[in-house]
């Protein structure tokens, strides 16, 4: 998995003076250490992955400057498709997390999933850690990696907001991080031992996959090479494993590198 920190998530959000970039300080601090651990217990650990995560909940908490709706939650009070059945649960329930929390009825439900009192004590998911644990509680359960991993951003979208409100917003969030983790996979690359070349398949991006391009290209290949390992890229990649007597499973393995550079 490539590292992802604190100094990571400040790279794809927005920049904030005065009361906002402290609140978001606090915020990223607070689930710094813990951030890169989380996501991997979620299998949120693809570049894709994590760039598709982090557009979305860029968004979703403005930023990272909160962790709880700006509005006061009275508009959802008597909402009984959300649980709202008690008076003041409008309030009581508002929208918290990174992706929000809204309703009695969903507290409770995400409280048995994280074994946290989220119905008992509503204001626990604002808590930066729990906000992150709920985005990718929320996450799993919806099935989004699957999504992420054809990179397709309209389908997260809509699994995480419904339909697609603010998807330039978002688009802009994911581009910024693709950036970031292809600066750290290009570290990476840099620093790695012989024989220790990344796994590559279709989704991968960055410093590596403009390598294998590269490589293919020099063997007659025709294609663009755009650090993006999409279907033109695994189409000469097997058929150049076929070529060479390799399992033509369009992924590169140790294998393929050795037979890509000899």
């Amino acid at each position: 998995m490539i590292p992802v920190d604190g100094d990571f998530i400040l790279e794809v959000a927005p920049s904030f003076s005065g009361r906002f970039a402290q609140r978001q300080k606090e915020i990223v601090t607070a689930i710094s250490g813990d951030f890169e651990q989380v996501l991997r217990r979620y299998e949120i650990d693809s570049a894709l992955r994590i760039a598709h995560f982090m557009g979305q909940v860029t968004h979703e908490c403005a930023g990272f400057r909160t962790t709880e709706e700006f509005a006061s939650g009275a508009a959802y009070e008597g909402r009984a498709d959300l649980g709202n059945t008690e008076k003041g649960d409008g309030r009581r329930y508002k929208g918290r997390g990174l992706i929000q929390l809204t309703g009695r009825a969903n507290y409770r439900q995400m409280g048995e999933r994280l074994d946290l009192p989220l119905e008992e004590t509503p204001h626990v998911a604002a808590q930066p850690l729990a906000s992150l644990r709920i985005a990718c509680e929320y996450w799993e359960s919806r099935g989004i990696n699957a999504i992420c991993d054809r990179d397709d951003l309209i389908g997260v979208t809509k699994l995480v907001n419904g339909g697609t409100r603010g998807l330039q917003d978002r688009a802009g969030y994911l581009r910024k991080a693709k950036t970031a983790l292809a600066k750290r996979q290009a570290i990476m690359v840099a620093a790695r031992q012989p024989g220790s070349d990344p796994v590559l398949r279709r989704g991968s991006f960055g410093t590596p996959v403009a390598e294998l391009q590269e490589l293919l290209a020099a063997k007659g290949a025709a294609l663009t090479i755009d650090a993006e390992f999409g279907p033109g890229t695994e189409t000469a990649l097997k058929a150049f494993q076929a070529a060479r007597g390799l399992a033509m499973d369009g992924i590169v393995g140790q294998k393929t590198w050795a037979a890509l550079r000899s």
